[in-house]
């Protein structure tokens, strides 16, 4: 089936489902064009948060991506989140039943022209618009970790028109986003099936007794010349979100090795899960 773009996105918001560490940063980007994000969590206090780093930050990055700062505001209401977006980016955990449920929700409300897009960094799509009446208007559209991070993986859900896909390469740079197109199912999409590699084998090295997060990331510094180590990265992203990556690859691929995937469960039930707890691999201090 086709689907009608929509019209007038310049005039109409973004709607951000979920106001963790990835969906405040994706609402941040998309507050550089002068217009109006929303984001929705059940949480108002992470709404809150989220509003409160997109607005100390959204002068800096539109000014560095040629924009303006737009506006922000965060809600409980999902339907008031969605009212009139052009295009609503779903950043929930990583939990197939609670995207299938988000996605059937999105269908049913979103305005008919909206399209409706996954952040999902290990499900593609196609796994969960079951219930999902037009699923023409729904996309795979991963982030990393924006600003810094700027790119970002497209990938059709098997359903997806030719013309979202086109409409979304054409408009993302415009708020300081480079897209690129995974040609095919990919779990993991592209740079994500390539950093996974790393990530568990690093993790391996400490789970084997061969050395520490400290010492791993610290070669890596050196050698590549880069600023910050696997170890480091995964407290930014958070080691429960890790951890829920991780099982979905396992679940795919049994035979990968559980030591990794031990590792970090052990971190999470501890509840030391990154930077947003305060500690992690690392220690940051004390959080609220």
């Amino acid at each position: 089936m086709t689907f009608t773009l929509p019209t007038d996105i310049d005039a109409r918001p973004v709607a951000v489902l979920g106001a963790g560490t990835l969906g405040r940063r994706i609402a941040l980007m998309f507050a550089t064009r002068g217009g109006q994000v929303r984001v929705y969590d059940p949480s108002a206090e992470a709404g809150k948060q989220a509003c409160a780093y997109v607005e100390e930050h959204g002068a800096e990055v539109a000014s560095r991506v040629g924009g303006a700062p737009g506006s922000v505001v965060s809600t409980t209401d999902l339907a008031e989140a969605l009212a009139g977006a052009w295009l609503v980016v779903e950043a929930v955990p990583e939990r197939l039943e609670l995207k299938k449920q988000v996605f059937a929700d999105l269908d049913r409300l979103a305005d008919a022209d909206a399209i409706l897009a996954s952040n999902s960094s290990s499900y593609p799509t196609s796994q969960f618009v079951d219930h999902v009446t037009r699923p023409e208007r729904v996309v795979n559209m991963h982030f990393y970790m924006p600003p810094a991070q700027a790119a970002v993986d497209l990938m059709s859900s098997g359903h997806t028109d030719r013309a979202v896909l086109d409409l979304l390469l054409e408009v993302l740079p415009r708020y300081g986003v480079f897209p690129f197109e995974a040609r095919r199912e990919s779990t993991g999409f592209i740079f994500n099936r390539i950093w996974a590699a790393i990530k568990r084998e690093a993790l391996a090295v400490v789970a084997d007794g061969v050395s520490t997060p400290e010492d791993v990331d610290r070669m890596w510094m050196i050698n590549t010349g880069l600023k910050g180590g696997p170890f480091r990265m995964m407290d930014q992203v958070g080691l429960d979100v890790v951890l829920d990556i991780e099982n979905h690859y396992a679940a795919e691929n049994p035979g990968l090795p559980t030591g990794p995937r031990e590792l970090l469960k052990g971190y999470v039930d501890a509840g030391h899960l990154g930077v947003k707890t305060g500690r992690g691999f690392y220690d940051y201090g004390t959080r609220d």
